[in-house]
């Protein structure tokens, strides 16, 4: 008898206890980057795959930096779906300030703490089980399903993800799901871009009490930081279903990403990350050098922002420009079946149903678009992410369980 969703779920309420100790000793297993290296965490999800008996293979281009892949063939021809999420984990700098240990795992009050937990360990758990849990059924089901869990997200994936899509094209699918933080209320057809510049400014330099003998370097990088702002206000032209999407969104993108997220998700924002000018109080500084991150909404492209970063810079000829990294904006389908999968299963597990957004910052998901597969993200909310005590409610992670092996089984079933 074909297995039901009520019986998946039966399934993952009879496993609560082994879910919850796999998530936290996941995190215990510490995979901070940098350095980066995630052997013991990979090591962690091995032996559930090994015990559970599920076939894999470790890609490792870098020996610290291991990833894993696992696929199935179901039991009629379909379409292929993969699932992702990263094995590594922001760095800690404060563990002091943790109420928990930062590495603890520790389940305390209705939460699970740690580095790592909302970004992305409750995800990439949720990923690891629906794999698991379809595996049972893969003879009723259609298509294939692939795993993919991967190091070095938090570089930009070229020893990750980014190296799988580019030299393992086998894991490219027709969909890709993911669990990245994104909050109960959100779901994620795309992201923001980047491009990260460093500004270097040379001057003869002087003694302090001698200002007229050599112009600032570091008053004309406070200049051109004021300057920089005004890539602002440059123009941008979203797709129409995308500001639609936007626009019906706007609560919802600010329970998720903060009060005023919802104003900057369509343009473009300006940060001065880096500023280092001087070397002793009475000196004129003859160097500064600025390292400035520009976030690009869908509707702008690179040659658009650089073009008006070269007029700013025509004001200085004293400044030189180096481009550190790039990501184009990424986008897909914000009205695509899974959407609607994900919405209707949010919908009878919890009683509302999740906006379709862009999110703020990246995700390895930008590189299933950049080959132009749909993906989507829907994770728990980012309590903590990339500061301290980080944690994710209890109720929340197996509602993400939940919603990722019911929306898998769906897509799988058409």
């Amino acid at each position: 008898m074909a297995v039901t969703k009520d019986q998946l779920l039966a399934w993952i309420d009879q496993d609560k206890d082994k879910l919850l100790t796999f998530f936290s000793k996941f995190v215990q297993a510490k995979s901070p980057n940098p350095p980066g290296d995630t052997i013991a965490a990979t090591a962690h999800i091995r032996s559930f795959l090994d015990a559970e008996k599920h076939a894999h293979r470790v890609i490792a281009p870098n020996a610290i930096m291991p990833n894993i892949v696992a696929s199935f063939d179901c039991g009629k021809p379909g379409r292929h779906l993969v699932l992702n999420g990263h094995i590594d984990v922001f760095a800690v700098a404060d563990e002091e300030r943790w109420k928990h240990g930062a590495w603890s795992g520790a389940v305390v009050d209705g939460k699970v703490y740690g580095r790592g937990t909302s970004d992305m360990k409750c995800g990439t758990t949720a990923s690891i089980f629906t794999y698991h849990y379809l595996s049972r059924i893969k003879d009723q089901l259609k298509g294939k399903l692939t795993l993919t869990c991967v190091s070095d997200e938090e570089t930009f994936g070229p020893w990750g993800a980014r190296y799988l899509m580019e030299h393992h094209p086998e894991v490219h699918g027709d969909c890709c799901l993911n669990g990245e933080p994104s909050s109960p209320h959100t779901l994620r057809f795309g992201e923001k871009g980047l491009i990260w510049l460093e500004i270097t400014i040379e001057t003869r330099g002087s003694h302090g009490a001698y200002p007229h003998a050599s112009e600032s370097a570091s008053k004309l990088a406070a200049k051109l930081t004021g300057d920089l702002e005004k890539l602002t206000d440059l123009p941008v032209r979203a797709p129409d279903n995308v500001m639609g999407a936007l626009r019906a969104a706007r609560t919802e993108i600010e329970i998720a990403q903060g009060v005023g997220s919802a104003d900057i998700v369509p343009k473009v924002t300006v940060n001065i990350g880096v500023v280092d000018a001087g070397i002793k109080v009475n000196m004129t500084p003859s160097k500064a050098r600025m390292e400035v991150d520009v976030r690009l909404p869908v509707g702008i492209t690179k040659e658009e922002v650089m073009a008006a970063v070269q007029r700013i810079l025509s004001g200085y000829p004293q400044a030189k420009l180096r481009e550190i990294n790039y990501n184009a904006p990424s986008w897909c389908d914000p009205d695509h079946e899974m959407v609607d999968i994900l919405r209707t299963n949010v919908r009878n597990l919890k009683g509302f149903e999740p906006k379709p957004v862009i999110s703020l910052g990246a995700t390895d998901t930008r590189l299933w678009r950049y080959h132009n597969v749909p993906a989507y993200v829907y994770g728990p909310a980012p309590t903590g992410m990339g500061s301290y005590d980080e944690h994710v409610e209890v109720e929340v992670f197996f509602h993400i369980v939940r919603t990722h092996v019911l929306s898998a089984f769906d897509y799988l079933s058409k």
